[in-house]
């Protein structure tokens, strides 16, 4: 339904063009540059790069550059790690245009790793066949990437840089989106402003913050998913949640990360006893897909054997100048990596569930594009292949950039942010009660391992939060963590990221992607309260 608003423009500005892109990350930055020189408006809860998980990667970027390496190499890679339910013809597109978007980053300054001849430093990951890695300074990729792009958005005159503004709503007339409104002054302000478009890019981000334990920034919360979902966007895959086997386990909020890269360059899981204990259960040990090495340091956790990465023969004093952000963090707390072991714990990193979107990054609803991981492109599957995710991005972004010169080839000033309305809904620092016990609950039930009771009993209890607390945007976050509950109850099997303790094989009757509306969930949720 269309929003009723009266005009509050700025005399420095004369109009706003029609497209506006949600979200300050990776994907939001690179569609706004493709797009260039057509004016967009990026809107960002906080300074562009800030709450963006992107910047927080530490791996690198997955592109089949080196000599040996193909196309169909890093398919199968993907295919392998997906657990069967991949859609490879968007997994081969991603990846036969990964070379490309890795030359435009370097374009945009970003500075990979070269060798010494100056051909790009390639590495490898888990569930990796081959070194495909491209990395900054072994663990700041997504730092200096962003770095790059951030510098290179701000000299851009055709891109409009609102920061500080929180979207909590899509505007929608029928099924077509017109525009989102948002809350001025990273929250504060008590005035909503709307933002008229022809077309919005969703670049939100993911969902970790619905955990306890996460490497997600705050602002990843699930609110972008939750919005499209009311919107009546489709949303697929909700149930695939990657857990990285490796958070530091220091009691942080979130929870700073030991990149897989320690594992692919030979650092060791091992218990309290010394026992390498991923030898156990996969031939490839460290090695083996993230969703397999998580469970099994769950388990040594759960157990009270706990978990922790040793470093100290494979990499030892090395580890300062190849791993400076973790070796930051472990110095943090008390922990030298090069002679101490690093307590480790499986926290929320990746979700592979989203709004659905198609080559073009087109939702089910007219004039709504979405990437990034907000999105489901269905080229993770089940679980994410390591360094897969920054190259979704960079691609999926500039193909909507492509899909909107061709779709809206003239730019249209629309007049600028009008009022929509005031109310005492403000951005809080401290995550709401509600959002609290919803964090704790998310993670008992519905984690690294899931059972029948458990999310049934979720289920029940985010109706009750929602009727606890009935403001907006925890709407927004309750939509997400209740289209995640319900898919995983529905799903009976255990397949990558998502592990049925009750139903511990996969199973050929779900030999298939989830699609689901929200009013979907809501009518199986209704059903479960009675």
């Amino acid at each position: 339904m269309a929003t009723n608003t009266q005009s509050m423009r700025p005399s420095s500005w004369q109009g706003i063009d029609d497209i506006v892109i949600v979200g300050g990350g990776l994907a939001g930055l690179f569609c706004a540059l493709k797009l260039s020189p057509r004016p967009v408006t990026i809107l960002a809860a906080a300074p562009i790069g800030h709450g963006a998980s992107s910047a927080w990667a530490q791996g690198g970027i997955a592109a089949a550059m080196s000599a040996g390496d193909t196309f169909d190499k890093h398919l199968a890679d993907t295919l392998a790690a997906g657990a069967g339910i991949v859609d490879d013809k968007m997994a081969r597109l991603m990846i036969s245009e990964g070379p490309d978007r890795i030359r435009d980053l370097l374009a945009y300054g970003v500075p990979f790793d070269r060798d010494l001849e100056g051909h790009l430093l390639l590495s490898r990951e888990a569930a990796h066949s081959e070194r495909r890695i491209v990395r900054v300074k072994g663990d700041m990729a997504g730092k200096a990437i962003m770095e790059a792009l951030i510098a290179t958005v701000r000299k851009t005159p055709s891109i409009r840089i609102m920061e500080g503004y929180v979207v909590e709503e899509l505007v929608t007339e029928g099924k077509f989106v017109s525009g989102v409104i948002a809350r001025p002054d990273a929250g504060q302000s008590t005035t909503r402003v709307s933002f008229p478009a022809r077309a919005v890019v969703l670049c939100s981000g993911g969902v970790g913050h619905l955990y306890e334990i996460t490497t997600n920034p705050a602002e990843a919360r699930g609110q972008g998913l939750g919005m499209a979902a009311k919107a009546g966007a489709m949303i697929a895959d909700p149930e695939f949640v990657q857990f990285h086997p490796t958070a530091i386990d220091i009691g942080h909020d979130p929870a700073p990360l030991a990149t897989e890269a320690l594992r692919g360059d030979g650092a060791w899981l091992v218990n309290k006893s010394g026992h390498r204990f991923m030898a156990d259960l996969h031939a490839d040990a460290e090695l083996a897909p993230r969703d397999i090495v998580a469970r099994g340091v769950f388990a040594e956790v759960a157990a009270g054997r706990g978990a922790y990465l040793d470093c100290t023969k494979a990499i030892g004093k090395h580890f300062p100048e190849m791993f400076p952000t973790v070796y930051r963090s472990c110095l943090q707390a008390g922990i030298d990596p090069v002679t101490q072991l690093i307590p480790v714990v499986p926290a929320v990193h990746y979700h592979m569930g989203g709004v659905l979107v198609d080559a073009d990054g087109r939702t089910t609803l007219d004039g709504l594009y979405a990437a990034g991981e907000v999105t489901s492109t269905g080229v993770h599957g089940a679980n994410r292949l390591a360094s897969n995710s920054l190259l979704e991005a960079v691609v999926f972004a500039a193909r909507i950039a492509d899909s909107i010169k061709g779709m809206l080839p003239e730019s249209r000033l629309y007049e600028w942010p009008k009022e929509a309305g005031e109310n005492d809904e403000l951005v809080t620092v401290e995550d709401s009660p509600q959002l609290k016990t919803l964090r704790g609950l998310m993670s008992a039930h519905a984690g690294v391992i899931r059972e029948r009771e458990g999310l049934v009993g979720l289920i029940r209890a985010i109706q009750q939060l929602e009727r606890d607390n009935t403001r907006l945007r925890f709407s927004n976050i309750a939509a997400a963590a209740k289209l995640i509950a319900v898919a995983a109850l529905k799903r009976e099997e255990s397949r990558g990221g998502h592990y049925r303790a009750d139903f511990t094989e996969s199973a050929e009757p779900w030999h298939h992607r989830t699609f689901i509306t929200l009013k979907e969930a809501e009518a199986a949720a209704q059903e479960i309260a009675g």
